[in-house]
């Protein structure tokens, strides 16, 4: 896992949020790669089930996790592909599992290519379907949206539930 500092235990504060790559998945666990190793992550009570449904290999996942306990998937980010830009600015993406979707993009994304991959969510607040960014090398953190899943699962009070 990680040694940042920034995690802490205080109840109702929010956990570290970090990402990690999908390489396979179970309906209790998923294998990722971050920070150069694989790793086995429970998936939080808070993520819907069937997960080997919902969550695939190529998908970007964020664990959120607390200095005492184990880290937890909170949070997938689809792997699809950009299909073109819409007049109103609004991105049109193929996604495995949906088809055609259209997704704001994420404040700080920038404009992307017809036939690249990108990182996509679909549940927080403000779009049905966002984009975040480009999907990058391996050694590359991707930009994604952390702070507004942090603030999604504080404004749903669901942080109790995720960690336990």
């Amino acid at each position: 896992m990680t040694s940042d500092d920034s995690r802490d235990d205080v109840p109702g504060t929010t956990p570290f949020l970090r990402t990690a790559r999908v390489l396979r998945v179970t309906e209790e666990t998923c294998d990722v790669w971050s920070d150069g190793a694989v790793a086995a992550v429970a998936f939080a009570p808070t993520v819907p089930v069937p997960r080997t449904e919902r969550v695939s290999p190529g998908h970007l996942v964020a664990i959120a996790g607390r200095d005492a306990g184990p880290d937890v998937v909170v949070w997938r980010w689809y792997d699809a592909v950009v299909l073109g830009e819409e007049a109103d600015g609004s991105v049109r993406l193929w996604e495995p599992a949906h088809g055609e979707v259209l997704a704001r993009r994420r404040p700080g994304c920038r404009r992307l290519d017809p036939g690249v991959r990108a990182y996509t969510s679909a549940g927080l607040p403000g779009a049905d379907w966002w984009v975040a960014s480009a999907v990058g090398a391996g050694d590359v953190a991707p930009s994604v949206d952390l702070e507004e899943v942090a603030e999604f699962y504080a404004s749903n009070d669901l942080w109790t539930a995720a960690l336990g």
